[in-house]
């Protein structure tokens, strides 16, 4: 079936970044964001609050969020899809002042449920219709007990406009107006933008435009990165700052209460990957026996293994919108019907084009209770791994719209879950359904690539971001020297298995700067292991097992997740066991490549 790669934006605000419906919405929140405040006038922030007030303010706060979310959605999107639009950011700028209004007031709103009394407090979560909503709010009063004085937060956001996020905003502006040039074999050069350069880096099947891509990717880095290095060490430093004001005195503080987890539980996770890897470099040196290759380069490692006179299995869009489809059929029928839905509806923008920032992920539109996918499709298999695991994420907020809205609000952790989950039953059945000997390999090597980023090339981010928060508590940290975090990070996780190493790797990955999360990456890792235990009890009974599914992605919201794991798998995460049955799960996968190599490694 034909599915449409483009985004259907004039569904949300017609007319793009100067839409006069977008401009009308952003005055009909500030009309509601007077009215909450209004509400919250009526109380002293010293005595009990009255259950209507209370209900009252948490409609008022559903409102103006969903408001807000709808309106910074939209310009995001159009933003990555049109980097060229200048207005983007002008109207972006727009709706973070709004924002940073509406962070001051709930911060207020924060602390006025501090003040309250137990007694007040044990009453108002008894409440028939505040009950389900206990573990939030009790999570957003434990967590107001660090804020500052309302004088001092409300300055905190109103600097945080220009601080942390004018510093993200600022790396996000420099990557747009990036060129990477890539010469082909008739000597004509192109300039091409970081997102197509970095597709085509890692998917090329010819080792030299791989390298050649690489070469010139790393000195593009290169040249910027005295940019970068100011800007991370801004964002770090902003950071640092504010967690210490709000007596957090270590830098996974604030990471961990933001994943709903505990140190034991990491530690307990990034242990067994740790004492597990070498299955993973096994593989790695095995694939660089099959490219002909004594060691893989850093470009390598991703790159499509084709043997004798097979060809990587390449779709078209369309066909991995019906590939995706068809096997998500045989997991269950609510998944099917969803993402039937979001790709005739066109959720999805995926055309390869210029102008597009790199990447992918999904967003949400909470006014629609809908999201969207952003993403560019160059026909590969990751690429239809990377569409699967988007629609994961949105199948996720999908069945969140049976929670109350306070609920909603779950971790990045288990966030990556589903969209884990959703990914390893295509990754499943295209190795199940391999039609001959070589194209079980390439399709076993694709998918052992997740497992590679998740098990390596994410490690080494922790390794790295762990190490340069620790010395930019102590000072501004140089190119320098990130570069010798980075690539020791690098070298550490590999094992020292590569030919090359990325030393600008920490400034060419958006997730070192972003501004709402911080330590974006080891959340990925925590949803691939978690995702994989959950994927083992389907395995166990398939029957019925999308019900259940259902349930444990509904309580993401409102459970920590060392709950989480005891409720609905009965298991307990702070050990290493959890963990290790996850990765073996993936080193199953490692030895059958291995077998299936052999004799053609022997040749």
């Amino acid at each position: 079936m034909k599915y449409e790669d483009t985004w259907d934006l004039e569904g949300i605000f017609s007319g793009g970044t100067k839409s006069p419906a977008l401009q009308e919405k952003v005055k009909t929140i500030q009309a509601e964001m007077k009215a909450y405040e209004e509400t919250l006038s009526t109380l002293d922030g010293k005595g009990d609050m009255p259950l209507e007030t209370f209900l009252t303010l948490l409609q008022q706060r559903e409102t103006i969020g969903k408001g807000l979310g709808q309106s910074a959605t939209f310009i995001k999107m159009w933003h990555d899809a049109y980097m060229n639009d200048e207005h983007a950011n002008v109207v972006m700028g727009q709706v973070m002042k709004i924002n940073s209004e509406m962070q001051k007031l709930s911060n207020t709103f924060t602390k006025k449920l501090v003040a309250i009394s137990n007694n007040n407090w044990e009453a108002l979560l008894a409440n028939e219709v505040v009950k389900p909503l206990a573990f939030r709010l009790n999570e957003i009063r434990d967590q107001g007990k660090r804020l500052l004085s309302e004088a001092e937060e409300k300055l905190i956001a109103d600097l945080n406009q220009d601080g942390l996020a004018g510093w993200s905003d600022l790396y996000d502006t420099v990557v747009s107006i990036m060129t990477i040039p890539f010469t082909d074999k008739i000597g004509k050069t192109t300039e091409l933008s970081v997102g197509q350069a970095m597709n085509q880096m890692y998917a090329d099947p010819d080792p030299e435009v791989r390298k050649q891509i690489f070469e010139n990717w790393e000195v593009a880095w290169a040249n910027y990165a005295p940019i970068f290095t100011d800007t991370i060490n801004h964002l770090a430093g902003y950071r640092l700052t504010l967690q210490k004001a709000h007596d957090r005195h270590h830098h996974l503080v604030e990471p961990l209460e933001y994943n709903r987890m505990t140190k034991g539980t990491l530690d307990a996770m990034w242990g067994a990957v740790a004492k597990n890897k070498q299955p993973f470099l096994d593989y790695l040196q095995r694939k660089a026996t099959l490219l002909e290759m004594d060691r893989l380069g850093w470009q390598d490692v991703d790159a499509p293994i084709a043997l004798g006179d097979f060809e990587p299995t390449t779709f078209t869009y369309g066909e991995a919108c019906d590939f995706v489809l068809e096997h998500f059929e045989s997991f269950g029928p609510k998944l099917t019907a969803f993402t039937k839905h979001a790709l005739e509806n066109r959720w999805v923008e995926a055309e390869n084009r210029p102008n597009k920032r790199p990447g992918g992920y999904c967003t949400s539109l909470p006014e629609f209770e809908e999201s969207r996918i952003f993403m560019t499709f160059t026909g590969s298999p990751s690429d239809t791994s990377t569409l699967a695991h988007e629609l994961g994420h949105a199948f996720h907020s999908h069945v969140m719209k049976d929670v109350p809205y306070v609920n909603r609000r779950y971790a990045m952790n288990v966030a990556e879950t589903a969209s884990t989950f959703a990914e390893t039953i295509i990754n499943n059945a295209t190795v199940t359904n391999a039609a001959s000997t070589e194209e079980k390999i390439s399709l076993l090597g694709s998918k052992l690539e997740g497992a590679t980023a998740m098990f390596l090339n994410i490690h080494a981010r922790f390794l790295f971001e762990d190490a340069f928060y620790t010395e930019r508590a102590e000072g501004v940290v140089s190119e320098t020297r990130l570069n010798e975090l980075m690539e020791a990070a690098q070298k550490e996780s590999y094992g020292d298995s590569l030919e090359s190493y990325h030393p600008h790797f920490w400034s060419s990955k958006l997730h070192f700067f972003i501004d709402s999360v911080p330590f974006y990456n080891f959340p990925y890792t925590f949803g691939y292991l978690f995702s994989l235990g959950v994927y083992a009890e389907y395995m166990k009974q398939p029957e019925g097992f999308e019900e259940k599914y259902i349930a444990l992605l509904q309580d993401t919201g409102s459970m920590e997740v060392e709950a989480l794991a005891k409720k609905h798998l009965n298991v307990d995460i702070t050990k290493e066991d959890f963990w290790v049955a996850g990765i073996e799960l993936m080193v199953a996968d490692v030895d059958e490549f291995l077998n299936v190599t052999e004799d053609i490694a022997k040749k």
